[in-house]
Order: C-alpha cells, then structure tokens, then sequence
C-alpha cells in the first residue's frame, strides 16, 4: 500500500503537517482504505515521499500508536491495528492470519475468497 497516495499535505492549511498525517491515516483506517495488518512505510520512507522531516512523520506515528490505529513490532515495522469491539479485533487478525497463509500458498485471490465464501456457508 501507498500510503502517500492516501495522504496529500495541505502548505495553507492551519493543521500542522503532523496533525495531517495523523487525521488522514486515521480517516482512511476508518474508511477500510487501510486495512488491518497493512503495513506502514517506514517513518523515512513516508517523509521523503511527502517532502516532510521525518521527525514530522515520526510524531504522527507515535500520536497514531497512542490512538490505536498502528502498532509498532520492533525492528519489523508498523502495522494498521485492528479496530472496533474485540469480537471484530479477532476476526480482522484472522482474515490477516489467512491472507498471509493465501500468500504463502500462491492461491489467487478469488479463489481464497470463494473458499472462505463456500467455508462461511458450511
């Protein structure tokens, strides 16, 4: 995922560049354009994309740890966390369990998907 396709900084808006960051990420883990276990670009990598120190970006991660929206892994990078009661929390750790396995296995995704549809009716 691009996310700097996601997120277009405003020079006149009375937002900080941070505050941007964050609110966009936010607004698109809430939309689905972001998805559970997406995987953030590093902190450098999303301040060069956005012509931004990366000292912004890294406040906007931590703000958005703070929140919630991402995890931190260590040296394996960050991740959109699941979101909303623990009951759906679970189930988007499972469907990213099971696309990692898909990817492992080199189904197509329509296939995946039609198995998961025909396992769902079972």
């Amino acid at each position: 995922m691009d996310l700097s396709a996601l997120v277009a900084l405003d020079p006149a808006s009375a937002a900080p560049p941070f505050e941007q960051v964050r609110s966009q990420v936010m607004d698109a883990v809430s939309s689905g354009a972001l998805v559970a276990g997406s995987r953030m670009p590093t902190v450098r990598r999303l301040a060069d994309d956005l012509g931004i120190a990366p000292g912004t970006v890294a406040r906007a991660y931590r703000e958005l740890e703070a929140a919630g929206f991402i995890e931190t892994r260590g040296r394996n990078g960050s991740f959109v966390s699941p979101q909303g009661d623990a009951t759906l929390q679970q189930a988007q750790r499972a469907a990213t369990a099971f696309a990692e396995q898909i990817r492992l296995l080199h189904v197509d995704a329509d296939q995946a998907l039609a198995l998961v549809a025909a396992a769902l009716r079972a």
